[in-house]
C-alpha cells in the first residue's frame, strides 16, 4: 500500500499528512487517523495502511506542524493543544476537510480513529460539531473543559481503554460516561482488564514509561471492535 505525502494548512501554519487510498477508484468512506504523542510514527503509518487495506481512504493527520519532533517538543505540543482546545479543533478540522476533498472519498461517510492524544483529537472533532459518523479512540484522552459540547456530537462514539491506564483513570472514564449519556450520544466504552496505556503500539515497551505496555490481546480485540463499528455504520467494505 503506497502512501501519498501532502501538505495542508491550518491557521496559517503548514502541516504534513499521509494518504493511503484503498478505494480502488470508487467512492468510499474516509477515515482520519490521529497520532499519539510522539507524532506520525511507524505505528500510525501502519494503522493508516491497515485501514486503507480494508477498502477505505485513510489520512494520517499532523497535529504539530513538525515532523519527527523530539520527545520534549512533542510534550510541549501536547500541553499547548490541551490548553487551547480552539486551536486543537482548528487543526483537526483542517485535516478533516483535506480528507473530505479527496477524489475517492464519499464525504457523506466519514470517521476518525485516534490514539492517545489523537483519541482526544477525535473527540474534539466530534465535540466541534463536525459531520463525522463514527469516532474511535484507542487509549484516548477523554477530559474536556467543555462537556456541554458533547451535544454537538452527530455520530457514534467508541473508546477502547485499559483498566490499569495510569493516565486515563477511572474518574475520567466515569466523567466521560456521564458526559456522553447526558448528551444522548450513541456511545460505547470497552475497558480491558490488566491493560495499561498505549496498548495498541508494539513500540510502547521500548519507551520505558510506567504503565505503558503493548498488549496483544487488547490490541486485537479493540481493532475488531472498531471494525465491527465500521461495518455497522458504513456496511461491510473491502476484504480481510
Amino acid at each position: 500500500m503506497e502512501l501519498k505525502r501532502i501538505e495542508y494548512h491550518a491557521g496559517g501554519k503548514v502541516f504534513t499528512g499521509f494518504f493511503a487510498d484503498g478505494s480502488g477508484g470508487r467512492p468510499v468512506p474516509g477515515i482520519l487517523v490521529a497520532h499519539e504523542g510522539p507524532g506520525i510514527t511507524g505505528h500510525i503509518i501502519t494503522r493508516t495502511k491497515m485501514l486503507a487495506e480494508l477498502g477505505y481512504v485513510a489520512f494520517a493527520l499532523d497535529l504539530y506542524g513538525e515532523e519527527s519532533p523530539s520527545m520534549e517538543a512533542a510534550r510541549s505540543y501536547v500541553q499547548e493543544l490541551r490548553a487551547n482546545r480552539q486551536e486543537f479543533r482548528l487543526r483537526v478540522n483542517a485535516a478533516f476537510s483535506t480528507l473530505k476533498a479527496h477524489a475517492h472519498v464519499d464525504e457523506s461517510k466519514m470517521a476518525i480513529a485516534g490514539f492517545c492524544i489523537g483519541g482526544m483529537a477525535a473527540l474534539e472533532l466530534a465535540r466541534s460539531g463536525a459531520d463525522v459518523d463514527l469516532v474511535i479512540g484507542f487509549h484516548a484522552a477523554l477530559d474536556t473543559p467543555s462537556p456541554q459540547d458533547a451535544k454537538n456530537i452527530k455520530g457514534k462514539v467508541l473508546v477502547c481503554l485499559g483498566a490499569d491506564d495510569p493516565i486515563i483513570v477511572e474518574e475520567q472514564r466515569t466523567a466521560f460516561a456521564a458526559e456522553m449519556s447526558d448528551a444522548l450520544v450513541d456511545w460505547q466504552m470497552h475497558v480491558y482488564g490488566g491493560v495499561g496505556h498505549s496498548f495498541t503500539n508494539p513500540d510502547s515497551d521500548a519507551m520505558n514509561f510506567p504503565g505503558f505496555a503493548y498488549h496483544k490481546d487488547a490490541d486485537r480485540r479493540s481493532w475488531k471492535a472498531m471494525r465491527n463499528m465500521l461495518d455497522e455504520v458504513f456496511g461491510p467494505i473491502g476484504s480481510d
